[in-house]
């Protein structure tokens, strides 16, 4: 672990540079730590980092690396348990724009990617670059792909995508170059209520397979 200065009021925790579930143990860890030093602002906890912001006029970096070196956290005392939160997700074509040129590239049956897509549990690494999208990993190895080399000019909120070792929620209309393989009903991001945000870093994500016509009921449910 290193801790630099990260402008006037922050500083920058790394750790090794790789996205695992370790390492997300340890930025979890740290995070809910860190939370209890009462000098600092916020954080923006990533997958092999966290940013600390502070407040300067009551603590300085030395300080505070000093005091988040005294935390000890070692990778064995990491594991904690976290909240599991099931998605439904139509992977039905009309939903699924991308799965079926995907299904062809990964040479695997449109069936193989939801049975894979659904098959393990999800570790929310981070939230980005859209307020309240999740980044999950990581993907079983057979689904590992490429972003499109064209991006979208919009991606409907709820599509459920694939990119790299990730997949992910978009929680509102926005352009994006994912590999979209279904769509869930549910609102990932809720401006509108007092927790906006239906997931957060920390948290597991299990998805489960819906028809269309459930999609719609849930849909019409949540209005």
């Amino acid at each position: 672990m290193e801790i630099i200065p990260y402008g006037d009021n922050a500083l920058l925790i790394n750790f090794e540079q790789k996205i695992d579930s370790e390492t997300h143990q340890l930025v979890k860890s740290y995070h809910n730590a860190i939370i209890n030093i009462e000098e600092v602002v916020y954080q923006i906890p990533a997958y092999c980092s966290i940013t600390v912001v502070f407040d300067p006029e009551s603590i300085n970096f030395e300080i505070l690396k000093d005091k988040i070196k005294e935390l000890g956290i070692k990778p064995e005392q990491t594991q904690s348990k976290s909240k599991i939160i099931e998605i439904p997700v139509c992977y039905e074509t009309d939903y699924a724009p991308d799965i079926e040129s995907l299904a062809q590239d990964l040479k695997l049956s449109q069936e193989d990617i939801i049975s894979l897509h659904t098959s393990q549990t999800y570790d929310v690494y981070m939230m980005g670059f859209l307020p309240g999208f999740p980044y999950l990993g990581k993907l079983p190895k057979e689904l590992e792909c490429k972003r499109k080399s064209t991006p979208r000019k919009l991606v409907k909120s709820g599509s459920v995508g694939l990119a790299g070792i990730q997949t992910g929620i978009y929680p509102s209309e926005a352009p994006g170059g994912w590999q979209l393989i279904g769509q869930t009903p549910l609102k990932i991001f809720n401006s509108r209520k007092e927790e906006p945000f239906l997931l957060k870093m920390g948290d597991l994500v299990k998805f489960y397979t819906i028809s269309a016509t459930e999609f719609k009921k849930i849909q019409d449910e949540a209005k």
